[in-house]
């Protein structure tokens, strides 16, 4: 008797019997064979329609289309010197200018598209907001006339600009924009705000509100609660496609406003060396004495220059 298998009594014949019970086993055998395919089939094309969702989602085609934008961000040269630990307070204080203009314009945006189907998922003023965080960074390298010292290149202009625009127009589009800079900043933010606080000598955290998200108690339960609402906008294809395209533009922006914030801090940064006294005085006395002994007329031009220059030093001073 085989318990759980029943009998096998009909058969007198041990020979037979034995012979009763491998047949049975190998059936078994194929059954559980055939159980374990169909399972493993079952788990496959499970696997297949997951991968298909995530293929659909708007965030993962977000991320490829940008993939290669995304490196060439991370490459200019202000972003590299804050991966390399070597920003500057110049180029830090450009970037708060610059970065202050744009969320101005895309905070005002979102809060006017608000109930907008599109902007409603993803409008999480209390956790993302960083416009107030950045005021007050500003005041404390500015003082409290920031407000007349902020200086950005053209290129943050037309980031404002098309911000705008598509706010009136489009505000669907405002979902690209708030995926790139939200969460790229919430992503970096701790590190990168270590990174500066190292960089600039800065002692606490005075100046850097910006990178800081008090609402946000966990940013990588957070980023998928917003992936997950960023999914789950209903689009058209049509929609959709001019979606990741304006994430291609975001990118594009931001590389240019990297760009023209160096161009901006080269000028600035060479301004006082040639308008300097000091710098004035030291190109004087480097003068050959050969080129001022040459000729009297050339004695005298000089003499003149240097008249000039201390009763134009002198009027100033008063």
């Amino acid at each position: 008797m085989l318990e759980g298998g029943g009998r096998v009594g009909t058969y007198k014949s041990g020979e037979k019997t034995v012979v009763t019970h491998r047949a049975q086993t190998v059936l078994h055998i194929q059954q559980e064979n055939c159980e374990s395919l169909a399972a493993m089939d079952s788990e496959k094309k499970t696997q297949t329609t997951s991968e298909q969702m995530t293929d659909r989602d708007l965030s993962e085609q977000i991320k490829k289309v940008t993939k290669d934008s995304h490196v060439r961000a991370e490459n200019t040269e202000l972003m590299l010197s804050f991966q390399k630990g070597k920003v500057t307070l110049p180029q830090y204080k450009l970037l708060l200018c610059s970065l202050y203009e744009v969320y101005q314009a895309l905070e005002e945006e979102m809060d006017r598209n608000s109930n907008h189907p599109s902007v409603a998922p993803i409008y999480f003023p209390s956790e993302l907001a960083r416009l107030e965080a950045i005021k007050k960074d500003l005041e404390y390298f500015y003082g409290q006339d920031w407000r007349e010292k902020i200086v950005v290149p053209a290129a943050t202009k037309r980031y404002c600009h098309r911000l705008r625009q598509i706010g009136k127009e489009n505000p669907e589009f405002l979902v690209a924009h708030a995926y790139t800079r939200y969460l790229g900043d919430l992503s970096g933010g701790q590190v990168l705000g270590r990174i500066a606080q190292k960089s600039m000598g800065l002692k606490g955290s005075e100046g850097l509100s910006f990178f800081a998200f008090p609402g946000v108690s966990s940013p990588n339960l957070f980023k998928q609660l917003y992936r997950s609402r960023m999914n789950s906008v209903e689009l058209t294809e049509e929609e959709r496609n001019g979606v990741l395209e304006e994430a291609v533009r975001a990118f594009e922006l931001n590389i240019q406003v990297f760009d023209g914030l160096q161009m901006l801090l080269s000028v600035t940064e060479n301004e006082p060396q040639t308008c300097s006294t000091h710098s004035t005085s030291v190109n004087t006395r480097q003068i050959p004495k050969a080129i001022i002994k040459t000729t009297p007329l050339l004695r005298m031009v000089l003499g003149l220059f240097v008249a000039l220059v201390t009763v134009s030093m002198g009027i100033y001073a008063f």
